[in-house]
């Protein structure tokens, strides 16, 4: 076995595989061997067929199916060995004039050789990293809803002040046709709210989408339409009352603290507005955090200059299905897989450069923190560390969900190494804003 490596350029090589009889011959005749040894042919006792005819009968088949074993067995390992940083699988180079008759054979594999760059998370970079405050405009509309969630909620026949009404959007030119409940407070212009008054269930009110909510994106719930046909929409859509609900604001008192939060956990107005602004900014700061991640990629990705092997690529893509893709089929597959692929080669050099990896231990205890919180959030407040720990070692015993959790573990700590090392600038904003900055539509 004779394995030699020709570098064509930085990004691309060939690989030659020479492999002589004596790499093949005793597996060959083992496996014969067996075949004659449990052969039943009309005519011969079993066992006692003659090796000729199993020669001829499975001789081409058997040398084939060794051949490729010996020849995947010894490419790997040399792969292995050489430490061949590759993409894709190794492109077998089909030639016409391969004669499977010969005693020694060669085989050329063609590699697609992983870029060396270099990656500089300090570097200049657009990025913004968003602090949302829960401001007071949402706190006071987010007590308004509290308040209305746990009053008296009754059935009215005619449209007054403070009324949610229920009803169907539609528009037959655009395909609008939905149902939904509408707060008289959303509208942008109150004059919109008084078109409502006094109207009765079965009654058309007829609106302009142009400006009908403060924010744009509040269309997307209403009338169920994608985020591309939200701005500028300016069309007439009618709306058809089919429900009026009236409701008593809830008393702000302590009955009602303690429904919400448990005994004693708040005691006044200023303690719930402290406490809804605490679990609010802590759920947007997930959110912040993962529109930080995701634009740290964009820019790493745009940012990090470096060649890759395209043309093997796109015909590594042509065979690496269940179904043959045309040269076509297999540039358009390259074109939406590029930038996932270079992130993929940017995450492993961050990875290996700042020496981030997963330990057994940081697993479980990740494990075991989720857990705690999905007990939680079905009242088991205080777990035996038994119980919890039974429940992770279930967990764990499935490799779908290891591969999961740890890929979570990873996305935190890279997020955490961001946060230290890329001069993001940052920027504070309430949720609005935010949401105008997560579709682009906010100036830095």
């Amino acid at each position: 076995m004779n394995i030699t490596r020709n570098n064509v350029d930085a990004l691309n090589a060939v690989v030659t595989v020479e492999v002589s009889k004596a790499d093949y011959a005793p597996k060959v005749e083992k496996v014969l061997a067996d075949y004659r040894k449990n052969a039943a042919i009309p005519g011969f006792r079993k066992g006692a067929v003659p090796m000729s005819l199993i020669q001829k009968q499975y001789g081409k088949a058997i040398l084939l199916e060794e051949v490729n074993k010996v020849l995947q067995e010894n490419l790997n390992r040399y792969l292995q060995e050489e430490k061949l940083d590759i993409l894709g699988n190794p492109l077998p180079v089909v030639t016409d004039s391969f004669n499977w008759d010969a005693e020694d054979f060669k085989f050329d594999f063609e590699l697609g050789l992983a870029p060396t760059f270099s990656v500089d998370l300090a570097a200049k970079n657009d990025v913004v990293q968003y602090k949302i405050i829960a401001d007071d405009t949402m706190l006071n509309a987010q007590v308004a809803r509290i308040q209305k969630q746990y009053g008296k909620i009754v059935s009215a026949t005619v449209v007054a002040e403070g009324n949610d009404v229920s009803g169907i959007f539609t528009n037959e030119e655009k395909g609008i046709n939905n149902r939904t409940t509408l707060d008289m407070e959303l509208f942008a212009d109150a004059k919109t709210a008084k078109l409502f008054l006094g109207k009765k269930v079965g009654d058309v009110v007829t609106l302009k989408t142009k400006g009908l909510f403060n924010d744009d994106h509040k269309l997307m719930d209403v009338l169920a339409i994608v985020h591309d046909d939200v701005h500028g929409l300016d069309i007439e859509v009618t709306f058809t009352i089919d429900e009026v609900v009236a409701s008593e604001p809830a008393e702000l008192n302590q009955e009602l603290f303690d429904k919400l939060f448990g005994p004693g956990v708040v005691n006044s107005l200023e303690e719930l507005k402290a406490k809804i602004k605490e679990d609010a900014e802590q759920q947007f700061e997930q959110q912040a955090n993962q529109k930080f991640l995701n634009d740290v990629t964009e820019s790493l990705i745009t940012n990090t200059k470096f060649d890759l092997p395209s043309t093997f690529l796109k015909k590594w893509i042509q065979s690496a299905g269940e179904n043959p893709l045309t040269s076509e089929q297999a540039e358009e597959e390259y074109a939406k897989s590029e930038n996932g692929l270079r992130y993929q080669l940017i995450e492993g050099k961050v990875m290996a450069d700042n020496n981030l990896q997963i330990t057994f231990e940081e697993l479980k205890d990740f494990t075991s923190g989720l857990i705690k919180k999905q007990m939680a959030q079905f009242g088991q407040m205080n777990p035996t560390d038994e119980d919890v720990q039974g429940i992770v070692a279930r967990v764990m015993g499935n490799q779908d969900e290891v591969k999961r959790l740890s890929e979570q573990v990873m996305s935190e700590k890279m997020l955490n190494l961001y946060k230290e090392k890329v001069k993001a600038k940052t920027k504070e904003v309430n949720y609005e804003e935010f949401i105008k900055a997560m579709y682009g539509e906010l100036n830095h």
